[in-house]
């Protein structure tokens, strides 16, 4: 690869972020030769935080983290300086966190009496063992575009174990076999800890703050060039020797049509698709619009190189049931402690110990988290902050008669207090704002192997996929792991870099690993 080479990420989520990196760390790419389009005012793709005080504080979600897994990164964040702690890593900050402040669940599932379930049991008959175990066995051949129904009976969903783990990683009954025996294999570890989510560890602020803001930074200072409201609409390309070549971007920036010309040698790395695309956000007196694909920035692209390229995936099977893939999430910010007082007192743990819990019995099946404070780096000391989501978003709710997505934040929070039995005066204050998500777990449709392009398709000579919608065999979608770990695959093999990548940890395959997810599953 020569030095003038250059290389263009179009999308500014972590993926592209994290690509970057690995090029200048490993690759010994130059950072001026490096340029990231994104659609939005600000990198960081669905890793977002934003928000004040006054206006209220917004998260779309986040996602779990593990130092047990997430080899890829770890790897990249050990070599990102803190922008809180001089001379640490963001790696070292998370760890010295965790060691702080250990999850330890103790009100996961609480029901319709206000009452915590008792979840040492998963609640399993004999056959959902049976099945269960034959499900995780299947290839995933034997598993291509069926769902999760498909082999498990509807006695399953009603387990204590499904409440948990489908909260936990947001699976729906209707979703991928395939994307579920790879969560049981992945997470096994976390199988016979589920109910106390002792596994799960956290980043020391939102994922924006802690993640995407000091990775930037550091780009920064190797001068990498971030171009914001840049609307990717076309890649200028032709077929040479039967590959993909790019030889020009066409992007919308402030109305203005741009062309880039991408010369021999250059590279392209494109985010294909987006789980937060159309999102839209409501607030206490309104609920959130309800956008659909019209309304989306993220997948034309794709849709067009993937119908001109057999390698290049399927993305309809991913984008066209807006009704499997939408789910609601709302965060809060009060001015008043009351809430967190009355929480800590039922459910027995501070903020930032319980991680989720989750209204079992609730129609729109509602979790709320609390982290611990401050959540976001500027957030003042006497305002808390928490977010919560709802898998069926769909559905009338227990409280207020309308469906969730037809709610404002009041009636949101006038749902939620009705399922703690809270007085609605600990939430006096509160500003709630919902954000709606229709494509939010689109990457866990039912789908074959070849509905996902490889990070570089073999009939492609400088364009690069990374994104939750590539092929990484073993590797989990809904991670910030898979994104970076497409990142990395993708640069390597462009840059012939003759270094290691994180292999998955093999933790099932662990003779302790799957002793203790056995007894647990006996329980």
């Amino acid at each position: 690869m020569s030095n003038l080479s250059k290389a263009y990420l179009l999308g500014g989520g972590i993926g592209s972020l994290a690509a970057a990196a690995f090029m200048i760390r490993d690759g010994e790419f130059s950072g001026e030769n490096i340029t990231i389009l994104e659609a939005k005012p600000v990198m960081g793709g669905s890793l977002d935080g934003a928000g004040n005080p006054t206006d209220g504080y917004s998260l779309r979600g986040g996602r779990m983290l593990t130092t047990d897994n997430y080899e890829c990164t770890w790897d990249l964040f050990k070599s990102i300086p803190s922008l809180t702690l001089p001379g640490k890593s963001v790696f070292d900050e998370t760890i010295e966190f965790n060691e702080k402040y250990k999850s330890h669940a103790m009100a996961r599932l609480v029901d319709r009496r206000r009452a915590k379930v008792p979840v040492k049991s998963m609640g399993f008959a004999m056959h959902d063992r049976q099945e269960l175990l034959r499900l995780t066995e299947a290839s995933e051949a034997e598993l291509s575009n069926s769902c999760i129904t498909d082999w498990l009976s509807p006695e399953f969903f009603e387990t204590e174990f499904w409440y948990m783990w489908a909260t936990t990683f947001a699976f729906q009954p209707w979703h991928s076999a395939i994307e579920f025996k790879r969560y049981l294999h992945r997470f096994m570890m976390e199988f016979s800890r589920i109910e106390t989510l002792a596994g799960v560890k956290r980043t020391v602020y939102n994922q924006y703050d802690s993640f995407v803001r000091p990775l930037q930074s550091w780009l920064a200072t190797q001068n990498v060039h971030f171009y914001v409201d840049c609307q990717v609409t076309d890649l200028e390309r032709h077929i040479a020797t039967d590959k993909l070549v790019v030889t020009g971007i066409h992007y919308q920036q402030l109305g203005e049509n741009k062309t880039i010309v991408v010369e021999n040698g250059d590279l392209v790395f494109l985010q294909n698709g987006s789980m937060t695309d159309a999102s839209s956000l409501g607030s206490m007196t309104t609920a959130p619009p309800q956008l659909t694909k019209q309304d989306c920035t993220s997948w034309q692209l794709w849709e067009k190189l993937a119908a001109e390229n057999s390698g290049f995936g399927h993305p309809s099977v991913f984008n066209s049931s807006i009704a499997e893939s939408c789910w609601e999430s709302f965060t809060v910010t009060l001015k008043n402690p009351a809430f967190f007082d009355k929480m800590f007192e039922f459910s027995g743990n501070e903020a930032g110990i319980g991680g989720l819990v989750t209204f079992k019995d609730s129609n729109w099946l509602l979790s709320i988290v609390l982290a611990h404070q401050p959540h976001f780096i500027d957030q003042p000391a006497d305002v808390q902050v928490f977010w919560g989501y709802a898998l069926f978003p769909d559905r009338v709710g227990n409280f207020v008669p309308k469906p969730m997505a037809d709610c404002n934040g009041a009636e949101i929070l006038q749902e939620l207090c009705g399922h703690l039995r809270f007085d609605l005066d600990t939430m006096i204050s509160a500003n709630c704002i919902p954000c709606r998500m229709p494509y939010i777990t689109s990457m866990f449709m039912p789908r074959s192997r070849t509905d996902r392009p490889l990070p570089i398709p073999h009939n492609s000579r400088n364009l690069a996929f990374i994104s939750q919608f590539v092929e990484i065999p073993e590797d989990v979608v809904f991670t910030v792991e898979y994104s970076v770990r497409a990142a990395q695959m993708a640069v390597y093999e462009f840059l012939h870099i003759d270094r290691h990548i994180p292999p998955v940890t093999p933790h099932d395959k662990s003779l302790m690993v799957e002793f203790e997810a056995l007894a647990k599953a006996f329980k």
